[in-house]
């Protein structure tokens, strides 16, 4: 019987060790961070809310952040829950908004420089003038960085505390719906080329940058943590 519980103490222990090393990856390895973005699919198929409370006792402690959730979003894909120790910190999100932000812009460029050779125009009117004047392409580029970076500051406010990555979430979704005003509500005559290739860029920044900061902010709520658990046990 001593011999099961030494081997069960040591199998915790690995799973602290696991755990530990798949949330600092998740958060600050540049091929983690680097490769989802260009991957909607990775931030499309997870799930956002609460477990499903199928997994009960230890394993519903250890499978922690990737249980079922209720909200067909986003979640960690750690294996087992990082320990408090390993919690995002500011750093993380604002690397994590910075590489967002890069594939937002590298995208939207893209997008800008397809439209461009077809002839559409991108000439806007800005607000508090009469005139139209053409989106620079340095502006298409930089525009999702600053955002994201901003938001990924913003998002460390709520870091720790309960739905801090539904707020996250929720939050900046609604900001970013409230942007689309800016291209799709352009006086009649600038084009709706111009507004749904603007718009388009919107999208691209909202889908790259805000569920990866949900998710990332979401490792910091309460009871994510493994060693929480075990403390409580």
């Amino acid at each position: 019987f001593a011999h099961v519980v030494g081997r069960a103490e040591d199998l915790e222990e690995v799973e602290l060790d696991v755990a530990k090393i798949a949330a600092v990856m998740r958060h600050n390895d540049p091929f983690v961070l680097w490769f989802t973005p260009a991957c909607p699919s990775f931030l499309l198929a997870g799930r956002f809310g609460k477990p499903s409370g199928k997994a009960g006792g230890r394993a519903g402690a250890l499978i922690g952040n990737n249980a079922h959730m209720t909200s067909p979003w986003l979640s960690s894909v750690t294996p087992i829950a990082p320990p408090s120790s390993a919690n995002p910190r500011v750093r993380f999100l604002v690397y994590a908004g910075l590489v967002t932000g890069l594939w937002a812009g590298l995208l939207s460029l893209v997008i800008y420089a397809i439209g461009r050779a077809a002839g559409v125009p991108f000439e806007v009117v800005a607000s508090g003038t009469q005139t139209s004047t053409e989106v620079p392409w340095p502006l298409v580029a930089l525009a999702p960085v600053v955002a994201a970076l901003a938001a990924a500051l913003i998002s460390a406010v709520v870091r720790g505390r309960r739905h801090a990555g539904t707020i996250v979430f929720w939050v900046f979704s609604l900001l970013a719906l409230v942007s689309l005003s800016g291209p799709l509500m352009q006086p009649s005559d600038i084009t709706w080329s111009t507004r749904i290739l603007l718009a388009l860029m919107h999208v691209i920044t909202w889908l790259l940058v805000v569920p990866q900061l949900a998710r990332i902010v979401r490792d910091s709520e309460p009871g994510r943590s493994l060693d929480r658990h075990a403390h409580e046990r």
